[in-house]
């Protein structure tokens, strides 16, 4: 057995608590995706899980972020939340990523952070994390599922288990019907033109759901 085999066997024997840690970590230039976290907390929270909230730090010049009164009061207005780290990272059972779509692509953000877990994937510690999904967009078919799936086509290489919403509860179809994860639709002014709550509140749910019953199975094996 290889050194990464051992140190993942070790890994999947050290999720032996069925309480679920999970981290919502969100990147949000205008406070669209900040939102879409926060009720994917509350869906976590309401399926019995241990919730962190948390931002992936801004690296857009300053001089950009001065030019978008929106983009500057939204950083100011969320400097209280935490900024994710790798140990957060460990620390999750399951993981939502909200995060706007660019150019169908992941938030240069977003991407940066993921491509720092590489140390994590190299000792087995992201084999199994529970993962699910959500974006924004100005427009319905700017890159939302696209976006989605570029995130977990990274995840796959982790080793993480895709918990997708799937078309598993009506809240999915009132939001649009994204099976790959909530996604809505904004304005140019920011506001919503989906009513999309009730779907991330449900995905959180369904994500904690997978995570503690792999949780409860691992454990047992």
């Amino acid at each position: 057995m290889s050194i990464f085999q051992k140190r993942m066997k070790k890994e999947i024997k050290s999720m032996s608590s069925s309480k679920v840690n999970l981290a919502v970590i969100y990147y949000s230039s205008n406070g669209t995706n900040f939102q879409l976290a926060q009720w994917a907390a509350d869906g976590g929270l309401q399926a019995g899980a241990d919730v962190k909230v948390l931002k992936v730090p801004e690296t857009a010049p300053q001089s950009v972020i001065d030019g978008s009164p929106s983009w500057k009061t939204h950083l100011e207005a969320t400097k209280h939340i935490p900024a994710v780290s790798l140990a957060d990272l460990e620390w999750a059972d399951a993981i939502i990523f909200s995060m706007p779509t660019r150019f169908g692509n992941l938030p240069a953000q977003m991407k940066q952070f993921i491509d720092t877990a590489g140390g994590l994937w190299a000792q087995g510690k992201l084999v199994n994390k529970v993962v699910s999904a959500m974006t924004s967009a100005q427009n319905p078919n700017a890159g939302q599922e696209q976006t989605i799936l570029q995130l977990y086509t990274s995840m796959y290489h982790w080793g993480a288990i895709v918990a997708a919403p799937g078309f598993t509860d009506p809240s999915i179809f009132a939001a649009g019907g994204n099976p790959y994860g909530t996604s809505v639709t904004v304005d140019q002014n920011g506001a919503m033109k989906e009513d999309v709550r009730a779907a991330a509140e449900h995905q959180a749910k369904r994500t904690v759901s997978v995570a503690k019953s792999l949780k409860n199975g691992l454990a047992q094996s």
